[in-house]
C-alpha cells in the first residue's frame, strides 16, 4: 500500500516537509477585510431542521456546512452558505455521528461515537466505510487532521470525566497516543502541523502537544485553563488562533497560540457545541448551537485553517 505510515523514518520527514510548506504558502496569502463590514457578530443561518444532537460541522470545497442531526440522530444534513438545508445522508445501522472533517482530497471523516469508529464517506457516490474500528475507544467524539492526513480523535469517557486521544494513519491504523486525559473534545492541529490542541470540557484545561515526525505525540503541557464553564469542539485560523465553543456560555473565545484572550463572540443560545470555516474568502465562522437546533454564522479578520487548505 502507497501510504506515508509505510515508508523509512526519513521518507516519513520529507513527506512530512512537502506537506508543511505547502501549508505554509497558503497561509502565508493575505486577507482583506472592508473597513464597513461587521465582524464577530453572530447570525442566525438555520431554523428548525436539525435536533438538540446538532454537531459536526465541517465545509467542503464548495462551501456547503455539513452537519450531524438532521431531523433524526443518525442523519447528515448539508446546509447551502444561503441557509437552504437538506438531508445529505443517513448513517446505517446504529451508527451515530458526531464530529466531521474533510481531508484535502475532498474525503469526508465522520467520528461515530456508538460504533467506536471512524467512518469514511466518498461524496460522490454516498458510500459509507468504516476507516478505523477500535473496540477500546469510549466514544470517538471530535476530529482533527495534519497537512500529510493523518487524523487525530478525540475520545472521552463522560462517565468517569476520563479521556483518551487516537492517532489514526492514513491507512486506518489506530494508535493511542494519550490514556489519562480528562473528558477530551475539541481538538486541532497547528497551521504549521507542528502541535496538537485538545480541550477537557469538564476540567476546562486546554492542551498542547508536539507532533513528532512519525505522527506521535509528545512533550505535552498546559495551554491554558479556565474558571468557569466547559468547552466543545474547537478550530484554527491560518495565523494558529484557536476558536473554541464555550458551552454552557453561550460564546466562541478566540484564544491566540500563546494561550492569551483576544476575544469572545456571542453565539446566540447557551450551549454552542462545535465550530468549522467557511464562506467565499474562508471568514466566516458555523458554529452549531444545542438549544436553538441551529447553525449560526459570524465574520471574522482572518481566514480559517480548513478553508485555507482547499486552496492548494
Amino acid at each position: 500500500m502507497n501510504s506515508a505510515a509505510n515508508l523509512p523514518l526519513t521518507m516519513k520527514a520529507i513527506t512530512r516537509f512537502i506537506a508543511l510548506f505547502a501549508s505554509a504558502l497558503i497561509l502565508s496569502a493575505p486577507s482583506r477585510v472592508s473597513a464597513a463590514e461587521t465582524l464577530f457578530v453572530a447570525t442566525p443561518l438555520t431554523e428548525g431542521e436539525f435536533t438538540e444532537l446538532i454537531e459536526g460541522p465541517a465545509c467542503d470545497r464548495d462551501g456547503n456546512i455539513y452537519c450531524v442531526a438532521f431531523r433524526h440522530a443518525r442523519n447528515i444534513g448539508r446546509v447551502t452558505p444561503e441557509g437552504k438545508s437538506e438531508l445529505f445522508l443517513e448513517l446505517p445501522g446504529k451508527s451515530w455521528g458526531n464530529g466531521i472533517r474533510f481531508n484535502p482530497a475532498g474525503e469526508m471523516f465522520i467520528a461515530d461515537y456508538t460504533g467506536h469508529n471512524v467512518l469514511k464517506v466518498d461524496m460522490k457516490t454516498k458510500a459509507i466505510s468504516v476507516f478505523a474500528h477500535n473496540a477500546t475507544m469510549n466514544q470517538p467524539n471530535d476530529l482533527a487532521i495534519a497537512p500529510d492526513g493523518t487524523l487525530y480523535a478525540s475520545d472521552p469517557n463522560w462517565k468517569n470525566n476520563t479521556g483518551q486521544l487516537w492517532r489514526i494513519t492514513r491507512d486506518g491504523q489506530t494508535h493511542r497516543e494519550a490514556s489519562d486525559m480528562g473528558t477530551s473534545n475539541g481538538i486541532e492541529v497547528s497551521p504549521d502541523g507542528r502541535n496538537l490542541y485538545v480541550n477537557e470540557s469538564v476540567q476546562r484545561n486546554v492542551w498542547q502537544f508536539d507532533i513528532a515526525a512519525d505522527g506521535s505525540l509528545k512533550k505535552k503541557r498546559l495551554l491554558k485553563k479556565f474558571d468557569d464553564f466547559g468547552f466543545d469542539g474547537m478550530r484554527c485560523d491560518i495565523d494558529g488562533n484557536l476558536y473554541i465553543t464555550r458551552h454552557g456560555k453561550g460564546t466562541v473565545v478566540k484564544l491566540s497560540p500563546n494561550g492569551v484572550v483576544l476575544r469572545e463572540i456571542d453565539v446566540l443560545g447557551p450551549n454552542p457545541s462545535n465550530i468549522c470555516f467557511g464562506g467565499k474568502d474562508g471568514r466566516t465562522a458555523y458554529v452549531t448551537e444545542v438549544k436553538a437546533k441551529r447553525l449560526v454564522q459570524f465574520r471574522v479578520d482572518r481566514p480559517g485553517l480548513e478553508w485555507a487548505r482547499w486552496k492548494r
